[in-house]
C-alpha cells in the first residue's frame, strides 16, 4: 500500500480552475519531485495537501485512512527559513515541542541531531549569526522533529546561491536516504528534481493536471552522473514549455 494516496483532487481559485482531477500516490520513504511552469498549481498542491487550503473535491489518504484539513502526518518546510530571530537554534528547532509541552525531550534529541545537520557547535547561536545554508539546514531540521509521515518542501533552496544550493541538495539527499522518510518537493530547478528524486511529476498549464510522471532508476548518482543527463533535462524542458506557443 501506498504512503499517500491523492484521488482526484480539484481546486478552485475564484473561477479559475487551478488543480484539475489530479491522482497521484507516494510510497514510504519515496522522493516525488513536482515541476511544472509558473502558475501551474505546484505550491497550491502542497497547500491542499498541508491543510491550508480545502480542495473542492477529492480524497487525500495516509496509510488508506483519508485525512481532511491539517493533519499530524504532515510537515510543511516553505522557501523561508522562518526562523525566530530571538530565539537560538536549538529553541527555534523546538518549537513543535514547546508548542506540544516536549520541549525537555525534544531538545535532548535535537541536540543529538546537530552534528547530523551541519549544527554542532550552533546549538545556542541566533539566525543572524548562521549562513543562508545552515539556516535551512536547521529549518529541515525543525521540520524532522514534527513527527510527520510526510515532508512537504515548497523550493526550499530556491533563495540561496548557486554553489550553496549544490552542497545543500548533495546534504537533503544524504539525509533524505538517512531519514527514510517520504518527501513531495516543490521545484523550479530541473536538476535538482533529477538528482534528488525517485520520480519526478511535471504539471501543465492551471487546471490541466499531470502532463507527464517520469521515474529515475539510477541510485548511485553523483555530480558527474546528473551532468550527463542533458537528455533527461531536455524531455522535462519540451514537457514543461509544451503547448506555450
Amino acid at each position: 500500500m501506498s504512503k499517500l494516496n491523492v484521488e482526484g483532487l480539484n481546486f478552485h481559485y475564484g473561477s479559475k480552475q487551478v488543480i484539475k482531477d489530479i491522482s497521484f500516490s507516494i510510497s514510504e520513504g519515496e522522493f516525488v519531485s513536482i515541476l511544472g511552469p509558473s502558475g501551474c498549481g505546484k505550491s497550491t498542491l502542497l497547500n491542499l495537501l498541508a491543510g491550508i487550503l480545502k480542495p473542492d473535491s477529492g480524497e487525500i489518504r495516509i496509510d488508506g485512512t483519508q485525512v481532511r484539513g491539517m493533519s499530524k502526518h504532515f510537515a510543511y518546510m516553505p522557501q523561508k527559513d522562518l526562523l525566530l530571530p530571538w530565539k537560538t537554534i536549538l529553541d527555534n528547532v523546538c518549537l513543535y515541542g514547546e508548542i506540544h509541552k516536549k520541549k525537555q525531550e525534544m531538545k535532548k534529541y535535537a541536540l543529538e541531531q546537530m552534528k547530523r545537520f551541519g549544527l554542532e557547535g550552533y546549538e545556542n547561536s541566533y539566525p543572524d549569526e548562521l549562513s543562508g545554508g545552515m539556516k535551512q539546514r536547521a529549518a529541515f531540521l525543525r521540520t524532522t522533529l514534527c513527527e510527520a509521515d510526510i515532508y512537504l518542501l515548497d523550493e526550499p533552496f530556491g533563495a540561496l546561491d548557486v554553489i550553496t544550493r549544490g552542497d545543500m541538495q548533495d546534504w537533503l539527499r544524504q539525509i533524505s536516504t538517512d531519514l527514510k522518510k517520504s518527501t513531495l518537493l516543490v521545484t523550479h530547478d530541473t536538476d535538482e528534481a533529477i538528482y534528488l528524486s525517485d520520480r519526478i511529476l511535471i504539471l501543465g498549464k492551471p487546471g490541466e493536471g499531470i502532463r507527464k510522471e517520469i521515474v529515475i532508476e539510477e541510485r548511485d548518482r553523483d555530480r558527474d552522473w546528473l551532468y550527463r543527463q542533458g537528455e533527461m533535462r531536455a524531455e522535462i524542458y519540451r514537457i514543461i514549455k509544451q503547448g506555450d506557443k
